[in-house]
């Protein structure tokens, strides 16, 4: 009589591999399922040579550049517009600057922008059987030797990407520059809901948190 064992670890080895299927099942994908905030990117840049803490005096505008495919678009002032300018005023002036009027002579002027760009591109679909390694079987049908062809379809694509754009521009060495008004620090905030009048605070303060020499004090 063939006697065989028992196999004593199958019901371990079974919950073990639900657990891992569960668990692989429930994992966050990093790609799919980023928050807003967490797709937001940040960027700054700024000029070297610039010796940020001999500036002491700012002027920002009092509302905001709206910037559409390289071209002016006007001015705008609503409820994200005007959190941006304040939480700007906020920070610049936790750096040690003195907000002034413009008409006093700032060392600094500040421009905030919201930038769109629009792209489009074009797509086709080929020969789709060709692409599929033709399914269909033409001696099916009594016509040996011919091959089947799709019709040649092109789309055309619409894509419009926008972020918040900070720039500090040198007043106080403008005249010494041949009236050349230069940009010494940009900040560049993307993403999901970057527009949105509640992200406003958090977004500025990613740029000036990434800008440690951004201060008058050092």
């Amino acid at each position: 009589m063939l006697y065989r064992k028992p196999c004593r670890n199958l019901t371990g080895l079974i919950i073990f591999s639900l657990v891992l299927v569960a668990f692989s099942a429930c994992r966050k994908d990093p790609l799919k399922n980023l928050t807003n905030e967490e797709s937001r990117i940040y960027i700054t840049n700024y000029d070297t040579a610039a010796r940020f803490e001999t500036y002491q005096t700012f002027s920002i505008e009092d509302s905001v550049s709206v910037i559409q495919d390289n071209q002016s678009m006007g001015k705008q002032l609503g409820a994200f517009e005007t959190n941006v300018i304040d939480a700007v005023r906020q920070n610049m002036k936790s750096r040690g600057y003195t907000e002034v009027d413009k008409s006093a002579g700032p060392d600094l002027a500040i421009n905030v922008s919201r930038v769109t760009n629009t792209l489009t591109g074009v797509f086709s679909y080929p020969d789709y059987w060709g692409d599929y390694g033709g399914f269909y079987d033409p001696f099916y049908w009594g016509y040996p030797g011919y091959g089947y062809y799709a019709p040649y379809i092109i789309g055309v694509y619409t894509i419009q990407n926008g972020g918040l754009e900070i720039d500090l521009l040198d007043l106080k060495n403008a005249a010494a520059n041949g009236n050349k008004i230069q940009a010494l620090w940009t900040g560049l905030a993307r993403g999901e809901q970057v527009f949105h009048p509640d992200n406003a605070a958090a977004e500025v303060k990613a740029l000036f948190d990434q800008s440690a020499y951004l201060n008058s004090n050092n």
